[in-house]
């Protein structure tokens, strides 16, 4: 009896013996599998923020782009602006100078011609003078 306990208690120690050894295995399996499972996070990360990064800097030069459209394109229509209100300043003082210069020639035919015999006089002149340009 004494050696059938022994052996029972043998055989419990031998199962207890096998069971933390298959156990030791399945710890040194389980945590190969979690640094295989670390490795493939840490690769997975790294992708993902290399392509953040490249996202990121893809956009900043999207907006450099546009904004550098966008200067050269202010830039084109603020030249024309201010050539078409050179145009404009230009037109007005040629219209201000023909009128000063009406202005001036009235005045002074008005003087020329303020005496009769003069007005008679510069008329022929005129006349004279227009007729020869056409002969």
């Amino acid at each position: 009896m004494l050696l059938k306990s022994l052996k029972e208690r043998e055989v419990a120690i031998d199962n207890a013996l096998n069971a933390a050894e298959k156990a030791k295995e399945e710890m040194a399996h389980l945590q190969a599998s979690n640094q295989d499972l670390l490795r493939e996070a840490k690769k997975e990360r790294d992708e993902m923020l290399r392509h953040a990064r490249a996202t990121s800097d893809q956009i900043i030069e999207d907006a450099r782009a546009k904004a550098a459209e966008e200067i050269i394109r202010m830039r084109e229509a603020a030249l024309e602006s201010i050539k078409n209100e050179k145009l404009r300043v230009m037109h007005d003082m040629k219209n201000q100078i023909a009128q000063f210069s009406i202005d001036i020639a009235e005045k002074l035919i008005r003087t020329e011609l303020s005496d009769r015999q003069r007005a008679d006089a510069f008329v022929k002149g005129e006349l004279e003078r227009i007729q020869k340009q056409y002969e």
